[in-house]
Order: structure tokens, then C-alpha cells, then sequence
């Protein structure tokens, strides 16, 4: 695998693998030393254009514990303050010669772009509302650790579909994995021609207890220019998941940062059904194994070898 760029790229056998690798870097989380040597001397730059805390800080600590050296570029503060486009950020970085790049930008499709200005391979760490392929594995690598197989289970996606990143690369995802979804929310905050991508949708939660698993988003207010819904009182008061509609036998997530009182009550926040800090160890894990893939792929020209733990 050269790069990660869309969850439409891999096959079931590709994210079965990450998994897999996933997996077996899950001890290294377990050790006084958490450290193993499978990317020494690999350089990887993550560029991020838009603020981060559980994806860029996973990210550094996936590449720290594969021992590759880590650069964190940041636009603010940068040359892009002064007018420095895109293409040349990426050009003049280049230049150090990363090995990776972890990019996260508001721009749909800049990921894609970027593989073409570099030798770097690319990591596409959320391009816009467009996709976000490691938060899907993480959430299948979760899903997988709680309830075994994705075959024939039930998963709602709940809330702001519309400029959800996560909520894209999630319904590709879980439905590659044998999952049927549905994508559930106000009209206003469903994507026209969403069904197109093979889920169901609803405008309601009157049978979310069937479900097996529930996926809750948060409001993206900062990628909003409109008024979605009239209030958030109104909004919680049709869509929020809260104690009354979540039933003991599910599993509930949420991509983080959760707006407590919105999209989901405090008191299924702390639930036994929920695996909303799971899927945070997961990012450091599966985030490896890709870094891994992308970069022992690169390096062999062929499928990646088994990483040594040692």
C-alpha cells in the first residue's frame, strides 16, 4: 500500500490486515519501554492545517513508538500565514525528505493532490467533509475487539452526517467489513443522494434499538454557514442518544470531542456500553499499523512484511 487516501481504496482483506497488525502492536503498549524499531531512521511529518488533539497526538506517539523521528508542522504560525499556498508548503518540506506525511486540511481531495507533488507516501489524516480513513479502521479495529466479526451487524451512524468526515469513511467501511448501516439525522444534516454509498436512512430514532451498535457525531459548528437545525434543545430533544433510548445489549461510539448534552447524555458517555476511550487507545495502534504498511510497503515495493516487535 503506497498510500492511504479513502477507505474506497482498501478491501476487506487490506483492512483485515491493519487489524491484524494492529493487533500485534497492541503489546508494545504493555511494556516499560514502549518503543519497538520497525521504522528507525524513517522520517514522518505531520502537517496539519486544522486543529487536532486525538488524531495529531496519536499519530506522533505511533510514529515515536515505531522509532521514526517526528516533525509536527502546524499552519498557524507558519509561512501559510503569509500567503504560502499549499503545493509550495508541501514542496519546501519535501525538500527534508520525509518519508510519510500525516496531512490533515478543511480541503476535500487535498490528500490526493498532495501524493502528487511528493515521493513521500501520504496519509490522509481528514481531507475537509470529505473522509477519514484511520478513524474508520480504528472504529472497525474497535468494533472487531468488542463484538467479534462485523457480519450482519446492525450499526446507526446518528447525527451531523452532512459535514462529517468520519460518518463517510465509516459507511464504506463498516459495510466492506458486512455490516448493514444506517445513517440517521434531520433532513438539513443528511447529504442529498447519501444512499448512493449503499446505507439506509432515517429521519427518526424510532427503531435505534435495533440496532447493534450506535455511532453518534458531534455538530460540526465550525464547518456550518447556515443555521442546520432551529436550536440545540430542539435538536437533543429529537436526536440526542440518552439512557431511555440506548439499550443495555448495544455498543456505543462516538469520534470524539463529544458535546455532553447534545448528541449524547453524560450518564451513556460513561456507560458500560460505550467504547468511546477504546476507540482512542485503538488510534495509536492502528495508526502504527498503517505508518507500518504504508512505509515497509514503499520500501519493499510489495506487500509489507511482518514487523519485528523485538
Amino acid at each position: 500500500m503506497r498510500h492511504l487516501l479513502s477507505v474506497a481504496d482498501l478491501s476487506r482483506d487490506d483492512i483485515e490486515r491493519i487489524c491484524d497488525r494492529a493487533a500485534s502492536f497492541s503489546e508494545v503498549a504493555a511494556r516499560e519501554i514502549k518503543k519497538v524499531p520497525a521504522l528507525r531512521g524513517r522520517t514522518v511529518l505531520n502537517l496539519f492545517y486544522e486543529a487536532s488533539t486525538r488524531t495529531r497526538s496519536s499519530f506522533e506517539l505511533a510514529a515515536k513508538r515505531l522509532s521514526a523521528d517526528v516533525v509536527n508542522f502546524a499552519a498557524s504560525g507558519s509561512s501559510v500565514e503569509k500567503g504560502e499556498s499549499l503545493k509550495d508548503t508541501v514542496l519546501t518540506l519535501s525538500a527534508h525528505r520525509p518519508d510519510a506525511i500525516v496531512i490533515r486540511t478543511p480541503w476535500a481531495g487535498a490528500a490526493e493532490l498532495v501524493s502528487t507533488w511528493t515521493p513521500a507516501a501520504i496519509v490522509n489524516a481528514g481531507d475537509g467533509k470529505h473522509e477519514h480513513p484511520t478513524q474508520a479502521l480504528l472504529d472497525v479495529y474497535t468494533l472487531r475487539s468488542r463484538l467479534g466479526s462485523l457480519e450482519g451487524r446492525s450499526i446507526w451512524i446518528v447525527g451531523d452526517v452532512a459535514h462529517s468526515r468520519v460518518a463517510r469513511s465509516n459507511v464504506m467501511a463498516f459495510q466492506t467489513m458486512g455490516a448493514h448501516v444506517t445513517v440517521c439525522g434531520p433532513p438539513t444534516l443528511l447529504p442529498r443522494d447519501i444512499e448512493t454509498l449503499g446505507c439506509e436512512v432515517r429521519y427518526t430514532l424510532d427503531d435505534l434499538r435495533d440496532a447493534d451498535v450506535v455511532y453518534a457525531l458531534r455538530m460540526q459548528h465550525e464547518r456550518m454557514d447556515d443555521a442546520f437545525v432551529p436550536t440545540l434543545r430542539e435538536y437533543a430533544a429529537v436526536y440526542q442518544v440518552d439512557a431511555r433510548r440506548l439499550a443495555p445489549r448495544q455498543v456505543l461510539m462516538h469520534p470524539g470531542p463529544v458535546n455532553r448534552g447534545v448528541e449524547l447524555s453524560g450518564e451513556v458517555v460513561d456507560s458500560p456500553q460505550s467504547v468511546i476511550l477504546d476507540q482512542v487507545q485503538a488510534g495509536v495502534v492502528v495508526r502504527m499499523a498503517v505508518l507500518y504498511e504504508v512505509l515497509a510497503g514503499a520500501r519493499a515495493g510489495h506487500l509489507a512484511p511482518e514487523p519485528q516487535l523485538a
